[in-house]
């Protein structure tokens, strides 16, 4: 009688998904920093946009640390949370700009950062599901 196969999964940090993780690290930076200087400089001119600035930030600080670590919940969680934040942010800049007076990463679905907030969490979730347990083959067959 042969052992059951035992789930295996691979590391979101391996492979494709070492530029994965560099992607989000940028993005982590590129979004935190704008964010910071937005508030501490210009807050009062649109507080709602960097308030939600700051908030992608900080999604993408904990997916780029959640996929490295590969913390696999917490990675989940932080793509979904981005994903929801650019398609609610995005539709509502498209719909009404006037609450955005100012971009944020998220705003007309990442349109100032070359779409890439849109497409990003799309990959993520594609790179977690690929990565997650699957079945292997016991040894010798």
């Amino acid at each position: 009688m042969t052992a059951p196969a035992q789930p295996a999964r691979r590391s979101t940090a391996s492979g494709p998904g070492r530029v994965l993780v560099a992607v989000y690290g940028v993005f982590a930076l590129a979004a935190t920093a704008r964010a910071a200087y937005q508030i501490a400089e210009k807050f009062d001119e649109a507080p709602l946009a960097y308030l939600l600035s700051a908030l992608a930030g900080v999604v993408y600080v904990v997916a780029t640390v959640a996929l490295a670590k590969d913390w696999r919940r917490v990675a989940w969680a932080a793509v979904l949370v981005e994903l929801a934040g650019v398609l609610v942010v995005g539709t509502l800049s498209v719909l009404d700009a006037g609450d955005f007076p100012d971009e944020t990463v998220w705003s007309v679905f990442g349109q100032g950062y070359g779409y890439v907030p849109l497409v990003l969490p799309f990959l993520g979730l594609a790179w977690l599901r690929r990565t997650g347990s699957r079945p292997t083959r016991p040894a010798g067959q």
